[in-house]
C-alpha cells in the first residue's frame, strides 16, 4: 500500500495556504517493448552549467478533490476554479478551488474511449472572459481531434457544453502513443502534442499530423512563422508528446515517453527534428536535437508538465513521482529532482497556480493503476 499523506481541502485551510496516469504512453508498453526496471541511478543529469544549483522543494498542501474517474487534462478559470477531463466517461468537470466541489458541465459529443484514447488535453480560449469557449483534444471513431465549445454556465448541470466546433481533425489515432495535451503559448497559437500511434513512421513523415508537435490559430489554420506556411506542423521525430510548457523567457519546453531507454525533456524550436526513431535520448547525431535532460523508462514516463519558480515540473506515470528539473536559461542548473516518489502512484497532469504553487492530478483509476480508496484526486502543491 502506499502511503497517503492528503487532506481534504477546507476553508479554513486553504486561508492558511494562500499566504505561503490510462495509458498515455505511458510506461507499461502493452506490446512488450519496454526494458526491464533500471535502479534510479540511472537518471541521467541535464548538461553541465556554471550556474549554482536553484533551490527548491515541493509539499502536498492538501488535497482538493478525490474519486474523479480517469482524469486527464486540466484547465484553470480565470476565478482559479478548475475544469477536469475524464478520459473515459468524456466528461468535463469543473471543480472549486477552494470546497474541491465538483460540477460535471457535461459530455463531449463524439469522444470514443479506448486504450490511450478518449477526452484528453484541455485549454480554454485567450479570449475565455467574452467567447467562453473551451478547447478539447479527443479521440473519435477514426481520429484524434480538436474542437472547441461554449461553456453557459447559466444552464442547467450537465448541460453547460455547446455543440463541438472542430477546428482540427485527421490527427492519427492509436491504442497507444496517442498524444492529447494542447495549450495556448504566450503568442497566442494553439499548440498540441500527438504521438505516432505506434506506426514508427509517422514520426519522420512531415505530411502526417502524428509523432509531432503543432501550433496552429484559434480556429486551426496553419499559424503565421511555422515551418511551412500551409501546414499546422511545428517540430517532428517525437514519439509521444503528453507535457508542454513555456518558461518564464517563452521557451517551449516539451515532455516525450521513449521506448525501451530513455524519457525526454526536450526544448522545442520551430522545424526542429527531434529524432525518433532513429533516435532514443542523447543520440549526438547530426541533423537530430538532443533532449535537455533523459531518465530511464522506469523512473519517468512522463505526462504533463509546467513551469513555476523556476523550474519545469514534471509529472511521472510509470515513475509514480514529481521530477523538478531547475533551469539557468536554457539548460538544466543541476540534476533532476524527484519527490512524491510512490506516495500517490501514478501522476498524469501538473499545472502552475498562478501564485507559485502548483496542481497535481494522480491518474490510478486507468487501465494500468491500481486504485485506493479516494482515487483519483487533484493535489494542491507548495513549491517552497
Amino acid at each position: 500500500m502506499r502511503r497517503r499523506t492528503g487532506t481534504t481541502l477546507g476553508a479554513t485551510v486553504l486561508l492558511l495556504l494562500v499566504a505561503g496516469c490510462s495509458s498515455g504512453g505511458d510506461g507499461a508498453d502493452p506490446a512488450g517493448t519496454r526494458s526491464p526496471s533500471r535502479s534510479a541511478s540511472g537518471t541521467a543529469p541535464g548538461p553541465s552549467v556554471s550556474a549554482p544549483p536553484a533551490k527548491g522543494s515541493v509539499r502536498v498542501a492538501a488535497t482538493l478533490t478525490e474519486d474523479l474517474k480517469s482524469p486527464w487534462g486540466l484547465a484553470a478559470l480565470p476565478d482559479g476554479d478548475l475544469l477536469v477531463s475524464s478520459r473515459d466517461e468524456g466528461t468535463i468537470t469543473r471543480v472549486d478551488a477552494e470546497t474541491g466541489r465538483k460540477t460535471v458541465l457535461g459530455a463531449v459529443p463524439g469522444v470514443a474511449p479506448g486504450g490511450e484514447g478518449g477526452l484528453l488535453g484541455l485549454a480554454l480560449s485567450k479570449d475565455f472572459a467574452t467567447d467562453r469557449q473551451v478547447y478539447a483534444y479527443f479521440t473519435t471513431e477514426s481520429d484524434n481531434r480538436i474542437a472547441r465549445l461554449r461553456y453557459d454556465e447559466r444552464k442547467p448541470a450537465g448541460q453547460q457544453l455547446g455543440a463541438p466546433d472542430t477546428v482540427l481533425r485527421g490527427i492519427p489515432k492509436g491504442i497507444v502513443h496517442n498524444g492529447g495535451r494542447i495549450a495556448f503559448g504566450p503568442d497566442g497559437m494553439l499548440y498540441a502534442g500527438t504521438g505516432e500511434t505506434g506506426n514508427t513512421g509517422l514520426a519522420q513523415d512531415r505530411k502526417s499530423l502524428g509523432g509531432k508537435i503543432l501550433r496552429m490559430t484559434p480556429d486551426g489554420r496553419p499559424a503565421p512563422g511555422n515551418p511551412a506556411p500551409d501546414s499546422v506542423v511545428y517540430s517532428y521525430g517525437h514519439r509521444n508528446v503528453q507535457g508542454l510548457a513555456w518558461d518564464g523567457a517563452k521557451r517551449l519546453w516539451a515532455a516525450e515517453f521513449g521506448q525501451n531507454t530513455w524519457d525526454e525533456l526536450n526544448l522545442v524550436e520551430a522545424g526542429k527534428n527531434y529524432g525518433w526513431p532513429d533516435v532514443e535520448g542523447r543520440g549526438g547525431k547530426a541533423g537530430f536535437v538532443d533532449p535537455v535532460a533523459q531518465w530511464r523508462t522506469d523512473e519517468a514516463s512522463p505526462s504533463g508538465i509546467a513551469y513555476a519558480q523556476g523550474s519545469i515540473w514534471m509529472a511521472g506515470l510509470r515513475g509514480e513521482r514529481l521530477w523538478r528539473i531547475p533551469l539557468a536559461g536554457a539548460e538544466p542548473s543541476a540534476a533532476p529532482q524527484a519527490f512524491l516518489e510512490g506516495k500517490y502512484g501514478r501522476l498524469r497532469t501538473v499545472l502552475a497556480t498562478g501564485g507559485g504553487g502548483l496542481w497535481l492530478v494522480t491518474s490510478e483509476t486507468d487501465t494500468r493503476g491500481t486504485p485506493g480508496p479516494g482515487d483519483d484526486r487533484i493535489l494542491r502543491l507548495e513549491v517552497r
